[in-house]
């Protein structure tokens, strides 16, 4: 139950993710590597320039407004054209960004120190107008940004001077502070904004920031391409590609089709249906890297059987998750041990690993199952889970768990909806009426787990079945209070206690992020930082 992009963004289902915070290769083409492998967080660096190459999106973006992207597809695209304040590196570490630094006078203020000489793609200066421009966009109401939670604590943001920006709290809020490495974070011109109005960010209208490429044109229904940006400041990240061009394809079979025939030179979040076919194609590799999301199954209704615990510990116990594996993520993965996944660990990933490593591993057994339902008087009780085209991952997951629940005496319905139908559950509540589970992919944009479990609280737009936990709650505000990492990872293991216990969100299963380069390109990220960073700007020939 996360959003923002922790968000349950399920149009990524497709290559449902995550695995531990990576390092050490993992390239083998003939088995993919489990949730707790190493994995490269980058592909075998470029070795040369490339006049263009081909990216292939399993969707169309639907916006190219960093306010409105929420969603694998735009944020894609953008992290090559727009930046942040703070950065994630492929790693999954944090580092300045469009700020050179932050510092925090006391808890509740942040100053901003901005990086000067950096241009905007039509040349004017970024300056600390901008700034406040792009952040309090995300605030205002006619937005409509579904970022605006990551401001809820935010009294003021202020221009301190002419390269510097301060933004006071009303309360401690660490977790504002690292989301400025992702979307709440974009900075845009504040005279683009103004001029664009309502066409911003779609296929009428531009975008200008500030990254290693800059928006060219957006051909609907056909493709978006990029050029690079001479002016671009990094660089160390110049852009080894004159174009980019992202074509979509919906169809898993006609992506898969695509990549082997270099129609596509690659393309993030392979379908796994495709995973055999391109390890023995001979036509380039099939990569795995770091993930932060596991694939979770949200309560949407606490006031149906679902409201009782033993109903949802007896559905969790029901669940064959290593067959679930194998038929929905091509057998790359591993059983979750709680709803955020081991991966999104990383900002001190010695000390989370410990945390999460220590969390029983799921049981798988029907005979208590039953039992519990019986206990809880639920037998015959009827569940509905809702289930779509979107991916063929999610219909797997649906009839696994619809099976499941015939097993240990629950009556679980189907509900099939079209694919806007389904990721509208995340974003209108009414939508929800008469569903008792989703099918989710969980993930963190930041390092941070507490991201995650920000979206359990009471009351937060995330918490889709309205769970409410005072215990959770205090928690939660302690953890998000404390700015040292090691304390604040401990504090976020309590949460994860309380999770794994109640199981507001019934964790299913974690695979790690995946990629595919066609033979005559390399360089990219392998992991889910391609959200925000600037991946493409490292992708050149494979050959001199």
């Amino acid at each position: 139950m996360r959003m923002p992009r922790t968000a349950l963004c399920l149009a990524g289902v497709a290559a449902l993710a995550a695995t531990s915070a990576c390092s050490g290769a993992r390239t083998d083409q003939s088995a993919g590597p489990s949730a707790t492998d190493s994995v490269e967080a980058t592909s075998p660096a470029a070795r040369g320039p490339l006049d263009s190459f081909t990216w292939s999106l399993y969707a169309e973006p639907y916006t190219l407004d960093y306010a409105l992207a929420y969603d694998y597809p735009p944020n894609t695209v953008l992290a090559n054209v727009c930046e942040q304040l703070l950065r994630v590196t492929p790693d999954l570490k944090i580092e300045p960004g469009l700020a050179t630094k932050y510092t925090q006078p006391d808890p509740k203020t942040y100053v901003y120190s901005l990086r000067s000489g950096v241009k905007f793609h039509d040349g004017s200066a970024m300056t600390a107008d901008d700034v406040v421009a792009s952040l309090k966009r995300q605030m205002d109401p006619r937005t409509g940004s579904p970022w605006g939670s990551a401001f809820k604590n935010v009294r003021s943001i202020a221009k301190t001077g002419d390269l510097e920006v301060t933004v006071r709290l009303s309360k401690p809020d660490v977790l504002f502070n690292e989301l400025l490495a992702a979307s709440p974070g974009t900075i845009e011109s504040a005279a683009t904004l103004a001029k664009e109005g309502k066409d911003y960010g779609t296929p009428k209208g531009t975008v200008n920031c500030t990254g290693p490429y800059a928006f060219d044109r957006w051909e609907q229904g056909d493709s978006i391409t990029l050029k690079r940006f001479a002016g671009y400041w990094d660089k160390g990240l110049a852009p080894k590609s004159a174009a980019v061009k992202f074509t979509f394809i919906e169809d898993p079979a006609a992506r898969s089709n695509a990549f082997r025939s270099g129609t596509a030179d690659g393309g993030y979040l392979v379908p796994s249906s495709s995973f055999t076919q391109l390890r023995s194609s001979g036509k380039g590799k099939l990569l795995f890297g770091p993930n932060t999301a596991a694939a979770d199954l949200a309560v949407l209704d606490f006031k149906g059987p679902l409201g009782d615990l033993k109903v949802r510990k007896a559905l969790s116990m029901a669940l064959d998750r290593k067959n679930i594996i194998k038929a929905a993520a091509g057998g790359v993965g591993e059983p979750a041990k709680a709803p955020a996944a081991r991966g999104a660990w990383a900002l001190d990933a010695e000390r989370g690993h410990k945390l999460h490593d220590a969390l029983p591993e799921p049981t798988f057994d029907v005979k208590a199952a039953k039992k519990l339902v019986t206990e809880a008087g639920a037998k015959g009780a009827r569940l509905t889970i809702v289930t779509s085209s979107l991916a063929p991952e999610i219909s797997v997951v649906a009839n696994a768990v619809q099976d499941a629940g015939r097993k240990i005496g629950l009556d679980v319905r189907l509900k099939a909806v079209a694919p806007d139908a389904y990721s509208n559950i995340f974003v209108d509540p009414s939508s929800r009426k008469g569903l008792d589970l989703v099918i989710t992919n969980g993930y963190d944009n930041t390092p941070d787990p507490l991201e995650f479990y920000q979206y359990l609280r009471t009351g937060d737009f995330g918490n889709y079945g309205k769970w409410s936990n005072p215990e959770f709650d205090a928690a939660f505000d302690r953890a998000n209070a404390e700015p040292d990492t090691a304390k604040r990872t401990e504090l976020t293991g309590e949460l994860q206690k309380i999770a794994v216990r109640e199981l507001p969100i019934i964790p299913v299963y974690e695979a790690p992020y995946s990629v595919f380069l066609g033979a005559r390109v390399t360089g990219a990220p392998t992991g889910i930082a391609q959200l925000y960073y600037p991946w493409a700007a490292m992708i050149g020939a494979a050959k001199r």
